[in-house]
């Protein structure tokens, strides 16, 4: 069985379409969610399906008993379902190629620093574009410049408000994220 650790700052949607995805299929244990706010919706998700938890702060998060801790799960992979802080440059050189991001656009429009939630949803809609997305990519050193995984489209019609759009992208994540993550654990030598 895989052992997967999960990240996530806020509700936690995409953790829960993780969850429903691989709940009958028994091939994947989610041995960790970390999460850096107190007051996210994950953490209500976390309990509901008796998944381990390890809140953290900026201090805890940059020392070396994290990495300690991530580790210990011996994670076959690691994926951020929505969590809003870089990842140490020691905890990617730690698990090479095994950390996998989601990201609310079509990259490299709309990534780095800052660019997460609404905000992307807002930049999409102020540019006049046509189309947006999803991506999933492995994470190196810098915001969104990892290798490309996926990238799944929507369009963007001129009526869609920043709400729609995120409604339409939202979709694209808890649909292809999952399979990304089953298609990585199944095919990839770790």
């Amino acid at each position: 069985m895989h052992s997967l650790i999960l990240f996530a700052s806020g509700r936690g949607s995409n953790v829960q379409a993780i969850i429903d995805f691989f709940k009958e299929k028994e091939v994947v244990k989610i041995a960790l969610i970390v999460c850096n706010n107190t007051l996210a919706g994950v953490l209500d998700i976390a309990r509901q399906h008796d998944i381990p938890v390890l809140l953290v702060n900026k201090k805890d998060f940059l020392s070396p008993d994290f990495l300690k801790k991530l580790k210990a799960c011996n994670p076959s992979l690691i994926a951020l379902a929505g969590f809003l802080w870089k990842i140490p440059e020691e905890v990617v050189h730690a698990f090479p190629g095994k950390i996998i991001n989601i990201h609310p656009a079509l990259l490299p429009k709309y990534g780095g620093k800052g660019m997460y939630g609404a905000r992307v949803h807002e930049a999409v809609k102020a540019a006049g574009e046509t189309e947006t997305g999803i991506t999933i990519h492995f994470i190196d050193e810098h915001y969104d410049k990892g290798s490309i995984i996926l990238q799944a489209f929507c369009p963007v019609c001129t009526a869609d408000t920043p709400e729609k759009i995120a409604d339409n992208v939202h979709y694209l994540e808890h649909y292809y994220f999952p399979r990304a993550i089953e298609f990585l654990l199944g095919n990839k030598q770790f």
